[in-house]
C-alpha cells in the first residue's frame, strides 16, 4: 500500500488521481490533513480540490519531470547510490564560495555538464560551489528566483537524481555545496500551493504576496519551508543554504521562522556529524542575523554583506548611482573592513533615512560573505555586463587582492577568475504570453526610470539572452584570460598558507589610506593597494622583508617604502 497525504484545510472534498488508475477520495483529519492509501500506485499522481476537475500537483512535489504545471512523480530518495560515506562536510569559516547558475555555468546547462567542470574548480582553490536556485520553475531557463516547487529539482537542469549526482561528485573532489533557496514567494506561473491553503499573506513584497509566517494555519506553513530546508540538507546532501532576501520574511512571532530554521539545522547537523551552513541575504545591515541563539539572535552562520560590495565596486569603478550614492571613498572601505558594515545606524541617501546597526567587533568577519560580483550585482544591471568590461586588468587584479585578503568570507561568480567578457543577463522562458510580454514591459520600464533607453535593456524573453549568459569556456585559451587564471590561483593559494590572511578578526585589521592608496596590516602581512593612475611611493609601518605577490611588475620595497606603479596592489610580509 502507498499513502498519500496533503494539507487543504480549507478543503471540504479532496481527490487523488493516478493516470489508468481513476479517482480516490481522500479522508479528512482534524488537522487540514487528508490521507488515503492506494494499492500497487504508479509513480505520476495529482490532487483534485472539491468538486473542481482540474489536476494539481502536490505542493510537497519531489519531482515534476513534465513541468510545474503536470502532474507530481513520487521519488524514493533512498534508492540512489551515494558514493560520499566518507565526507565530514565543509565548513563555512576560512572557506571560499564560488557562486554559479547551473543553466550558464556550461553550455548543456545541467547538473552533469557542471560535473566535468569541477576540476577547474579545485584547481582554482575555492572550497565551496553555491548553486542559484534549482527548484523547479517554469519555463526552461530562468535564473531560479521564479520557483514556485520548494521540493523538486529542476527537470531541465538533470532532475532529482542529477543534483545528487552533482553534490556525490563535488564531495569526491572535496568540494562542498551551499544551495540557494527562495522562501519568501512564489513565481508568477505554477504556483499552486496557494490554492490547497493559506500559504500567503495579505501584504506583499517586491515580487509578489508574502508568505504567511505569522497568521492563521501559519504553524504549517512554517512547517512547510522548514521541512524543505531539512530534505536539501539530509536527502541531497548539501552543506548549506543561502536564504534568498530574508528581509522579505514578515514574522512578528516570538521565535522568528529563522532561528526556528537554525535550531533545527543544528539538531540535523548534530545527527549527520557534519557542518551545515544557513547564510542569509539581507538588506537590513541587522547583526542578530548572525549573532549566536545564546546571545540573543538568530543563529544563522553568515550574512550576505553588499556593504563590501558597494565600497569595492565604487572605488573602482567611480560609479555613484543609485545606492552607490555614499560610497566610492577610501574611508567608506576602510568602515566596512575593520567594521564590517559601512551603514551602520548611520545616514542613508538611497534609503533618505538612518540604516543598519553597529556589529560587534568581537563578531568574526567570516560570518559576512564579501564579493566583488554576484548575480544580483551583474545580473541587475541593464545590461547585465560585468566590471571586466569596464575595468583594466590592472585593476581587476587590485580588486580582487583586496576583496581575497579582507578578514571575510570571500565569493566569486561564475568566470570572474578568468575576467569573463560574457554578460550575465536577466532571462526568462515564460511560455504564457501575457506573462511574457509583462515581464519584458516591466523590466524596460524599471530601467527606463534611471535613464536607460528601451532599446538598451536586452529582452529576457528573446532566447539571445540566455545564449549571450552562457559562459564561454574557450576565452580560458586566450593568454590574457589564462594569465587573470593564474593570478586568481596564486592569490588563493597565498591566502591558504597565510593565517594572517584569513584571519577573521575585525579589531585585527587596521587601515590606512592616502592620496588614492590603501594600506591594510593583517598580522606581519601587508596588503597595499595604488589605485592612482600614477605610481606612488608609500610608506610602510615596519621593515618589508619580501613581496609575497603583486599583481604587476616594476613593484620595488626600500626597508619601510614601497613602490607601486599605477594601477597595482602588493601582499607584503613585514
Amino acid at each position: 500500500m502507498t499513502e498519500f497525504t496533503v494539507w487543504a484545510p480549507d478543503a471540504t472534498r479532496v481527490r487523488l488521481r493516478l493516470p489508468g488508475d481513476g479517482d480516490h477520495e481522500m479522508r479528512a483529519a482534524p488537522d487540514g490533513w487528508w490521507r488515503v492509501e492506494v494499492p500497487d500506485a504508479g509513480l505520476d499522481y495529482s490532487f483534485l480540490l472539491n468538486d473542481d476537475e482540474t489536476p494539481l500537483p502536490d505542493p510537497r512535489s519531489p519531482w515534476q519531470p513534465a513541468g510545474v504545471h503536470g502532474p507530481s512523480r513520487r521519488y524514493d530518495h533512498a534508492a540512489f547510490e551515494w558514493t560520499d560515506g566518507s565526507w565530514t562536510g565543509r565548513q563555512l569559516r576560512g572557506s571560499i564560495l564560488y557562486e554559479l547558475h547551473i543553466g550558464t555555468f556550461t553550455p548543456e546547462g545541467t547538473f552533469d555538464a557542471a560535473i566535468d567542470r569541477l576540476d577547474h574548480l579545485v584547481s582554482l582553490g575555492v572550497d565551496l560551489i553555491e548553486l542559484l536556485p534549482v527548484n523547479a520553475f517554469n519555463g526552461e531557463h530562468n535564473w531560479g528566483y521564479d520557483g514556485v516547487c520548494w521540493y523538486a529539482p529542476h527537470q531541465p537542469y538533470g532532475g532529482p537524481d542529477g543534483l545528487k549526482r552533482l553534490v556525490d561528485a563535488a564531495h569526491a573532489k572535496g568540494l562542498g555545496v551551499i544551495l540557494d533557496v527562495v522562501y519568501n514567494h512564489f513565481g508568477p506561473s505554477g504556483a499552486y500551493a496557494p490554492r490547497f491553503g493559506p500559504y500567503l499573506a495579505e501584504q506583499s513584497n517586491s515580487w509578489g504576496r508574502s508568505i504567511n509566517l505569522d497568521g492563521p494555519h501559519s504553524d504549517e506553513v512554517r512547517r512547510y519551508i522548514i521541512d524543505s530546508v531539512l530534505m536539501w540538507l539530509r536527502d541531497y546532501h548539501v552543506d548549506g543554504l543561502r536564504l534568498d532576501a530574508v528581509h522579505a520574511l514578515p514574522d512578528t512571532r516570538a521565535v522568528p521562522l529563522l532561528e526556528e530554521l537554525a535550531i533545527e539545522v543544528e539538531a540535523l547537523s548534530t545527527h549527520l556529524g557534519r557542518p551545515l551552513s544557513l547564510i542569509a541575504e539581507s538588506d537590513l545591515n541587522d547583526p542578530r542575523l548572525i549573532t549566536p541563539r545564546e546571545a540573543g539572535g538568530f543563529g544563522l552562520h553568515a550574512q550576505w554583506n553588499d556593504d563590501a560590495h558597494h565600497a569595492l565596486h565604487t572605488l573602482l569603478t567611480g560609479e555613484r548611482q543609485g545606492y552607490y550614492g555614499d560610497f566610492g571613498s577610501l574611508e567608506a572601505l576602510t568602515d566596512v573592513l575593520t567594521g564590517g558594515f559601512f551603514h551602520a545606524g548611520t545616514w542613508s541617501s538611497f534609503r533618505k533615512r538612518h540604516h543598519g546597526r553597529p556589529l560587534d567587533p568581537r563578531v568574526p568577519g567570516h560570518r559576512l560573505v564579501a564579493y566583488l560580483q554576484n548575480h544580483d550585482q551583474i545580473g541587475n544591471r541593464a545590461t547585465g555586463d560585468r566590471i571586466s568590461a569596464s575595468l583594466s586588468p590592472s585593476l581587476l587584479r587590485v580588486g580582487a587582492v583586496l576583496l581575497l585578503t579582507a578578514p571575510f568570507t570571500p565569493m566569486l561568480f561564475m568566470g570572474e577568475e578568468w575576467a569573463a567578457s560574457t554578460p550575465w543577463q536577466f532571462f526568462t522562458s515564460h511560455p504564457e504570453p501575457e506573462l511574457a510580454t509583462a515581464v519584458v514591459t516591466g523590466r524596460r520600464r524599471e530601467f527606463a526610470a534611471h535613464g536607460w533607453p528601451e532599446g538598451d535593456v536586452p529582452d529576457p524573453q528573446d532566447p539571445q539572452t540566455f545564449v549571450r549568459s552562457r559562459l564561454d569556456w574557450a576565452e580560458l585559451d586566450k593568454p590574457e584570460h589564462r594569465e587573470m587564471f593564474s593570478f586568481y590561483q596564486r592569490l588563493i593559494a597565498l591566502r591558504r598558507s597565510l593565517p594572517d590572511l584569513s584571519d577573521p578578526r575585525l579589531h585585527a585589521v587596521s587601515v590606512q589610506h592616502g592620496d588614492q592608496f590603501l594600506l591594510m596590516r593583517r598580522g606581519d602581512t601587508l596588503v597595499v593597494a595604488n589605485l592612482a593612475g600614477r605610481g606612488q611611493g608609500i610608506s610602510l609601518p615596519g621593515v618589508a622583508r619580501r613581496v609575497l605577490l603583486a599583481t604587476g611588475e616594476g613593484v620595488t620595497v626600500m626597508r619601510d617604502r614601497i613602490q607601486l606603479p599605477a594601477e597595482t596592489a602588493a601582499i607584503v610580509a613585514l
